[in-house]
């Protein structure tokens, strides 16, 4: 097994690194840094894993499970003492004296909002990665912890505001009577809107979204929901991945739509927030005092202040008019078992990119000083330095700014570009009739053809129709009929095969194998009759023979997608066994 090697600092140095998982201390959150499947895959990049005695209990893993992946069961204070320190939230000011100088630590820290926790980690001399801080590029998507959070959290805002809303959110008609569905709106249509729209729909319910970002409106109406806009033409977009500050007379329209809505709606998701900075009041109280008795709002924001002027962090409150007002901040932590795994995942991949990165800089520095390898914070990996806080004493956040080209509306820059490209079009339309004009003057053919060449296309078919009629006054009367069908199944093909999606194409050249074939059987049935009819059908045969051959080859390749390696199967068949000596030893320990 490749071993990697570590170093906190560029003095010390060590040997294999120790990755500690301890258990989280913070009150109601049963998540935990690393998975039974995790603790396997960090084995393989070349560390020893601990974890603390009961440290996943809560997400569903068993001390038995990380055991059986290779972990080593240890105490709190044993895996606070490892290397690397691997956590979910951050961590208390006594747990901070335990991490030991050099170490380094991952976590969803949130420094954005809580400088004295970033000055502690420096003056312990902690090497800090927050996972909320890793930028929003598509190379960072797989360490995107703040995404896989917010799916969760967007799906079991749903399943609360279902809880507390006490009717059904699909419509039925029963013979007790009909049933209207929930109405649901869900403003904002980031990670977390966008779950909470797919969870509501496939529930039933009918939803209606907002978001400052119009580029969202055909993912908000992909997943089923209705698309809510006003009518003011503003840049919402900040670069980053989040929307941006927008201006009074945006937020007034849109205040104005958000009084409107809660009139009409039951349930109402917000989502709006960004990072490090207050969340924006976008429910008033004068809103939730307009809407029914029964209502639901669940607030994703209440951990920065709230979009409701109501919500109380970390509690459901009821309205005087009957509302219920959802400030749950442990939304993640309550789908503990989904969390972890996705989670972990994305710490799993993050040190997968530090490990890349040591191995290049262990490469580089062999061959000019001779050194060992050492696992660093490379800063000039744009995740990593924008992830990394502090390191070697030094506080690196804020991190500088990464320039991303966001994709932004085509209509926009179809209508930005179109000012500046129009009087260019203009001067290379007159250039080219002042050229044709001049061209015409000189060659007289040229003179008549510029004349009558609208009348083209009429000519060429009334010279087409009569040729047609001349070859089957001559042809065979079975030329007539045979043609017929060849032009009918020209236009039928064309336009079965224009009408499949894009996607289908693939298993379309899987099933076009047995029209191939009819064909291949009809040429071979003409060979023979004639040397310029066995050419033809020489060329027929070779040409399905073609797609023949190609529809076999992409059949296999679809087949592979969904077989098993050898090395999936006897991972698999490792785990059955190993789950099957686990189950029976549990039985053991019960009689």
């Amino acid at each position: 097994m490749q071993q990697t090697l570590f170093t906190a600092t560029s003095q010390s140095q060590i040997g294999i690194p120790q990755i500690g998982i301890p258990k989280e201390s913070q009150k109601n959150e049963a998540r935990v840094s690393a998975s039974p499947a995790s603790v396997s895959a960090l084995q393989k990049l070349g560390f020893t894993v601990v974890v603390a005695k009961g440290a996943g209990a809560k997400a569903g893993f068993s001390d038995e499970e990380y055991q059986n992946n290779g972990a080593t069961i240890v105490t709190q204070n044993q895996a606070l003492s490892s290397d690397i320190v691997l956590v979910v939230n951050a961590p208390s000011d006594e747990e901070i004296k335990q991490l030991k100088k050099g170490a380094i630590l991952i976590g969803l820290l949130g420094i954005a909002h809580d400088k004295p926790l970033l000055e502690s980690l420096n003056a312990q001399g902690i090497n800090a990665l927050s996972m909320d801080c890793v930028p929003r590029i598509s190379r960072a998507q797989s360490m995107d912890a703040l995404s896989s959070m917010a799916n969760i959290a967007g799906y079991r805002a749903i399943i609360e505001s279902s809880f507390a809303f006490g009717r059904f959110f699909g419509g039925q008609i029963t013979a007790a009577g009909k049933i209207p569905p929930a109405k649901v709106l869900v403003i904002g249509a980031g990670v977390a809107g966008l779950a909470s729209i797919g969870t509501a729909n496939s529930l039933g319910a009918v939803v209606r979204a907002f978001d400052t970002r119009p580029e969202v409106k055909e993912q908000v109406q992909s997943m089923g929901a209705e698309f809510l806009e006003i009518n003011i033409e503003e840049e919402a977009g900040g670069g980053d991945g989040y929307a941006k500050v927008m201006s009074d007379a945006y937020i007034k329209a849109e205040m104005e739509l958000f009084a409107t809505q809660a009139k009409e709606v039951d349930i109402i998701i917000t989502t709006a927030l960004i990072p490090g900075k207050p969340a924006p009041k976008l429910i008033t109280k004068q809103m939730v005092e307009s809407m029914r008795q029964g209502s639901v709002i669940v607030d994703l924001a209440a951990q920065n202040g709230g979009n409701c002027e109501l919500t109380k962090a970390n509690e459901l409150i009821v309205s005087k008019n009957g509302v219920k007002i959802i400030g749950y901040t442990d939304l993640p932590s309550r789908l503990p078992t989904q969390s972890s795994q996705l989670y972990a995942t994305n710490v799993l991949n993050l040190l997968k990119l530090m490990c890349e990165k040591s191995q290049a800089i262990q490469e580089s520095k062999e061959s000019k000083e001779g050194k060992e390898g050492k696992l660093e914070i490379d800063f000039d990996d744009e995740i990593l330095r924008g992830a990394c806080v502090c390191k070697d004493g030094q506080i690196t956040f804020p991190p500088p700014p990464i320039k991303v080209s966001a994709t932004k509306n085509p209509a926009d820059n179809l209508a930005k570009s179109g000012k500046k490209d129009s009087a260019k079009e203009d001067l290379a339309q007159k250039d080219s009739t002042q050229s044709s004009t001049d061209s015409s003057k000189s060659c007289p053919l040229r003179k008549i053809w510029h004349k009558y060449y609208s009348y083209a296309p009429l000519g060429f078919g009334i010279v087409a129709i009569l040729a047609f009629f001349g070859i089957c006054a001559n042809a065979p009367s079975e030329f007539l009929s045979h043609f017929m069908v060849f032009a009918l199944a020209c236009v039928v093909g064309y336009y079965v095969v224009w009408n499949v999606n894009h996607a289908l194409h693939t298993p379309l050249m899987s099933v076009t194998n047995a029209i191939s074939g009819i064909i291949v059987v009809g040429a071979l049935l003409q060979m023979g009759e004639g040397s310029l009819i066995s050419a033809l059908a020489f060329v027929g045969v070779f040409i399905a023979s073609i797609n023949i051959f190609g529809g076999f080859f992409v059949t296999q390749r679809m087949l592979k997608m969904f077989r098993l390696d050898r090395d999936d199967r006897q991972d698999s068949k490792t785990t059955k066994s190993s789950n099957a000596k686990s189950s029976s030893a549990k039985a053991s320990n019960v009689k």
